[in-house]
């Protein structure tokens, strides 16, 4: 969603219209948004290929849950999804897991600008420009990680070490240049 509005001050604008410093400070200048809320990007959870005995082929889990529950965690030692939803597999055969049947974490983003125009002449315009990437600083995680086989338990079945699996450990880098963290610019553009 986007959108774009010119500020009601000034000459031919509803308020201040009759000029004075109201006019002079707040005429002119628009403002805009730029709004994304992307779905997370799709993965599916794979094992170890060693036991698959098919070189360059790429392994999927067993899933052995009919439902994978979504936990929503986001940093080292917290699970996206339940992990006890998959099992590595020791056969010779291929897993049951779907491709693509997860999704990552989704990704608000949200850019803003302010823009005013100076007439010089009546040829000569210059335009003030600020703008605000990733406004809000939220940060856009990248997929969790995917190797069941990563997976440690205890003896009692509980979680020694995830070693990756199900968590999230990096940005998904959507931004522009790579750089997802708030970015100002500020510009002047000379127009005849």
């Amino acid at each position: 969603m986007n959108g774009i509005w010119e500020l009601p001050f000034g000459k031919r604008k509803r308020w201040a219209s009759a000029g004075g410093p109201l006019a002079w400070v707040a005429g002119g200048w628009q403002v805009n948004g730029n709004l994304s809320l992307v779905s997370g990007f799709p993965f599916y959870v794979t094992a170890s290929g060693t036991s698959l005995n098919a070189p360059g082929s790429a392994q999927r889990a067993d899933q052995v849950k009919p439902t994978v529950a979504k936990l929503g965690g986001a940093g080292c030692g917290q699970s996206f999804f339940d992990p006890f939803a998959y099992r590595a597999i020791t056969d010779a055969r291929f897993g049951t897991a779907g491709f693509n049947s997860l999704r990552g974490p989704g990704i608000v983003n949200l850019d803003g600008g302010i823009f005013r125009e100076f007439a010089i002449t009546e040829r000569w315009r210059l335009q003030f420009r600020g703008e605000a990437f990733n406004s809000t600083n939220t940060p856009h995680f990248g997929n969790p990680g995917n190797n069941v086989s990563n997976f440690q338990l205890n003896s009692d079945g509980s979680i020694r070490n995830l070693g990756g699996y199900t968590e999230i450990t990096g940005l998904a880098n959507t931004g522009r240049d790579g750089q997802d963290e708030r970015v100002f610019r500020f510009g002047l553009r000379l127009s005849f």
